[in-house]
This record gives C-alpha cells, structure tokens and sequence, in this order.
C-alpha cells in the first residue's frame, strides 16, 4: 500500500508543534488507583497508559486528574496539584513517548460530582467528610441525584477555580505533557456552569450562554497562556444534556467556536452526565454525530467518541469528515493492541506503518490474517 492510500485512520496528524501518528487515541478512563489518598499516580497508570502507548495508539490521555484535592472525583483518584505528583507523572510521560505516542492529560474539577466512593466498592454516592470526603462546590447549591448538597462558589472561588487550572496547567507542562484537556464535558464543575440544569445563578455566570460560558473562557484563555503557543489545547464538552431545553448541540457549536478563539485546538465530544436518569439510545458510534456537527458548523477540529470498536467504523469516521481523531475507550480497555491490529485489517503492515509494534516484538510478526 503506498503512502497516498494510507488509511485516513493512520495518517498523521500535526497541532502546533505535536504530530500525532495516527487518529487512534485513548480517552481518558477513570482508574480509581491512587490507594494513598494523595492523587500521586501509581505503577498502575505506568504500566495501563503504558501499554496503550506501546500497542500503537497516537495519542494516550490520562484519567480525569484534579487540579485541586476537592476536584478529585473520588480519593483514589490522581492530581497534579503537588510537585511530586508533577514528578511522577513526568515518569510516565517519558515512557509514552519512547513508545512514539504523545501524551495528554486532562485537567479536571468534579465540582458537585466530587468525593465519592470509587466505582466498584460497596458504597456509592458522596463520600462523608469523616471517611475522607470533602465539601464539594457548584456553580449553585444543587445537588446531583443521590449526593450530597454542594456549597455555591462566590466570586473568589471561581477566582480559586481558574487559578488551580493554570497551576495545573503549569505542572503539566513541566511533567512533559503534549496535550492538556479541559475537562467541560460529564456533569462535572464546568460543565455544571454551562447547562442550564445545574446553573441557576443571576449574576455573572448565571442565564445566558455567555454568562454560563464565561467560567471556561476564563479558564481556556488563562490555560493557554499557561501552557504558551507551541502545546496542544483540547476542551472535552458533552454534546447535550439528553433533556429537551437544556443543554445541546448548538450551544456546544457556539461555545467551541468562542473557545477556539480563546486558543483551543481541538473539542473532544462525549454526551451526557450533568443530571441522571436520562435515556439514551447507545449503539456504535452512538456520539458521533455530536462531533460531526460541531466540527462541520463550528469550523474547528473535533475527536469522536462512543463505542467505536472496528477498524473500517474508525477509519469510515476520519475519512467522511466526522470528527479528526476518534477516542476509544474500552475498546483499547480489553485489547491495548487494538491500533496494530487495525492496521493488518485496513492493509497496512503493523511493524513498518509508524512504528506501530516495539522492535522487542518483531519476533511475533502479525501474519496476514489477524489473529482472533
């Protein structure tokens, strides 16, 4: 196969000064494996991000890392608030990109979602104070379905908010990062200031689109200056709220627009997450079309989401123009290796196309025929 009919999946894609070798790349994926309660990452997220960087995947994201310790979604997960944590994450930074991946964190504040108990154990909801949770803050004292009341930030805490984002900001590019990515998307803080569900304030921040945008603005313009002109900015924004006459679509498509001015690069759309119980019609591909629009009527570049598992949906995606990049998420969860066996199946030889495989691997060839 020759370089003009390289598939679109894995033509390289340059921002700024970052070229990414493929558009395969890791979505951030909650781990819940900070056991010390001190948001320092472990061998686990060395040898997890690892791995997705040595199976082939152009771009490996980290978890949701709180910019301050009430950001944390929960205790067990990671910061990057503290020098140490900066120095642990430069670790495994480094080993990123010797696989040739870049690597990319995303900056977050759970805002009301904050301090809870970790995914699989045997509590759920908001984590008392008592067993090592915190008061959590919100644009307003609403509280998500099952948790605890947040308090309702004041003009200083937002202040607080955008500051702990540039520091992060700071330590990430200290740490080696390519990528930083605001997280707006899945219910949490800033996401909660843009959707009308959870934002009823009548100041600044509050009612119109640019009073609830204004609290991202701040934080994108602030962060970009953070991180200089050469690193890549990315926002992740849920698409729509899945209710009728909250947030959607079109306000995303707006709100990236002004962001991209504000020096985003890239909008990575997921969906969903601001209010519970919603019903959502999932299947492959399922977000796509949220990207597609705001990439198509927004003028800016966008990645794609949602249980995209096969390499011809994956590459179909790039090649029709939906979306620059797709992100996978458990697909990459069940086989790190996913992005070399793309390439077999779309014609191309894993151990040539981008250094796909390590050199330690040549010995266990992909054969014509992908392996099951």
């Amino acid at each position: 196969m020759t370089a003009s009919s390289t598939p679109a999946l894995f033509s390289p894609l340059s921002i700024r000064s970052t070229v990414f070798r493929n558009r395969i790349w890791a979505a951030p994926m909650c781990q819940y494996a900070v056991d010390l309660e001190d948001g320092v990452p472990t061998d686990w997220h060395l040898v997890h991000l690892g791995s997705i960087a040595r199976g082939g995947a152009g771009l490996v994201m980290t978890e949701a890392t709180g910019v301050s310790p009430e950001g944390r979604i929960s205790a067990e997960d990671t910061g990057i608030y503290t020098d140490e944590q900066r120095d642990v994450w430069a670790r495994i930074v480094d080993f990123i990109h010797s696989q040739g991946a870049a690597a990319g964190i995303q900056l977050a504040h759970a805002g009301r979602k904050a301090s809870v108990f970790r995914e699989w154990g045997d509590q759920d909801g908001t984590r008392p104070v008592s067993e090592g949770g915190w008061q959590t803050l919100a644009p307003s004292a609403i509280a998500f379905d099952g948790y605890d009341t947040p308090v309702a930030l004041d003009s200083a805490g937002i202040d607080g908010v955008v500051d702990d984002f540039v520091s992060a900001a700071h330590r990430s590019v200290e740490a080696g990062f390519d990528v930083i990515e605001v997280h707006a998307a899945h219910g949490y803080l800033l996401h909660q200031f843009l959707s009308p569900l959870s934002n009823l304030r009548d100041d600044e921040y509050g009612g119109s689109l640019e009073n609830r945008a204004r609290l991202l603005l701040r934080v994108v313009t602030a962060v970009r200056a953070a991180i200089g002109e050469e690193k890549v900015l990315f926002v992740r924004f849920s698409g729509t709220d899945w209710v009728e006459g909250a947030w959607d679509v079109e306000q995303t498509t707006t709100v990236a627009r002004w962001a991209s001015e504000a020096g985003a690069d890239l909008f990575d759309i997921s969906t969903g997450g601001v209010v519970d119980g919603v019903k959502i019609s999932v299947g492959p591909g399922y977000q796509v079309p949220f990207a597609e629009h705001v990439r198509r009527e927004g003028g800016v570049r966008t990645s794609a989401v949602g249980l995209i598992s096969d390499a011809r949906h994956a590459s179909q995606v790039i090649e029709s123009g939906q979306a620059d990049a797709v992100m996978l998420g458990r697909k990459l969860l069940r086989d790190p290796n996913f992005p070399q066996r793309a390439a077999i199946e779309l014609g191309l030889d894993a151990h040539t196309a981008g250094g796909l495989v390590p050199p330690q691997y040549n010995r266990a060839r992909w054969h014509d025929e992908v392996d099951s």
